[in-house]
């Protein structure tokens, strides 16, 4: 396996802070903010690297993800289901409330369509006990993976053609074909070798190549469309979560992490680090609901 490790500091903090369970970067072309959570603190955060303005704004239960809407606001993936928070930050409604005894809401991406693709899992990590769903504008929900126990990192290819996705405890990156709304033929994309952490978020940059966050690897990996190991970016931080590119021109890659369960935490984790010039993003699409 072809491997290139790069060398020297190549991340700078972003934002000093301690969360919890940082996770869920998603950068927002239309505020130029960065949106991101506190799990297990019930937070969402933005941070606007011009101005280095950020603002945090507290959940009534835990957020596993927020996305930015196509009208203005967040659809956010909470605990007891899919919620809508208007361009205020102040009003709130549910789109699909559908509470289940010891399950939240974990990671979330928004499809190519413009549709929600929401994981969740249990609180005690059960194999099977969490799933993905497709929540389409109008609040359909369309059940895509059954039987998952964290469900985490989902993207697309540039054409929208390949979803990639992450069971954390299966320690692979799996890829399936897209179309029509619907992920067939789930197939392994690569394995995680035993040792270098669980993988967690994910992103796609404008080459096709996917960039991992590897949860107690301390480190952000890319592979190429192939599933060639080509870059490695070591980090401070045991636990960093996830990834997306944002900033100027989505050049800059933000990394968020979390301190949870560290008994002497680095004093970056739980801050969100940014490593800049780090590659080129994709525009993202906003949910259409």
């Amino acid at each position: 396996m072809r491997r290139r490790t790069t060398s020297g500091p190549t991340y700078e903090p972003a934002v000093r802070e301690q969360a919890a369970l940082g996770e869920g970067p998603t950068w927002d072309p239309a505020t130029g903010r960065l949106l991101w959570v506190d799990i297990l603190s019930s937070r969402i955060h933005t941070y606007d690297p011009a101005s280095g303005r950020r603002t945090v704004m507290a959940t009534e239960q835990h957020v596993g993800a927020v996305k930015p809407r196509a009208g203005g606001g967040l659809v956010a993936n909470l605990r007891d289901g899919i919620g809508l928070y208007g361009p205020d930050g102040a009003s709130f409604r549910w789109l699909v409330h559908a509470p289940v005894p010891g399950r939240r809401g974990n990671d979330a991406a928004v499809a190519p369509d413009g549709s929600l693709w929401a994981g969740t899992m249990r609180y005690d990590e059960a194999p099977g006990g969490g799933s993905l769903t497709r929540i389409a504008p109008d609040g359909t929900v369309t059940e895509q993976l059954p039987d998952v126990a964290v469900s985490n990192g989902t993207g697309w290819s540039p054409d929208g053609r390949l979803m990639y996705y992450i069971d954390s405890p299966t320690r692979r990156v799996d890829v399936l074909d897209h179309t029509a709304g619907r992920a067939v033929n789930r197939r392994p994309f690569v394995r995680i070798e035993e040792g270098a952490g669980f993988p967690d978020g994910l992103t796609v940059d404008a080459d096709g190549c996917v960039w991992v966050a590897l949860w107690d690897g301390a480190a952000v990996r890319r592979y190429t469309p192939d599933g060639t190991l080509d870059r490695v970016v070591e980090l401070p931080v045991s636990r960093p979560t996830a990834c997306a590119f944002g900033g100027p021109g989505l050049r800059d890659l933000y990394v968020t992490t979390a301190r949870t369960g560290l008994t002497r935490p680095h004093p970056l984790a739980g801050s969100l680090l940014v490593l800049p010039a780090a590659g080129q993003g994709l525009t993202g699409t906003p949910f259409a609901g």
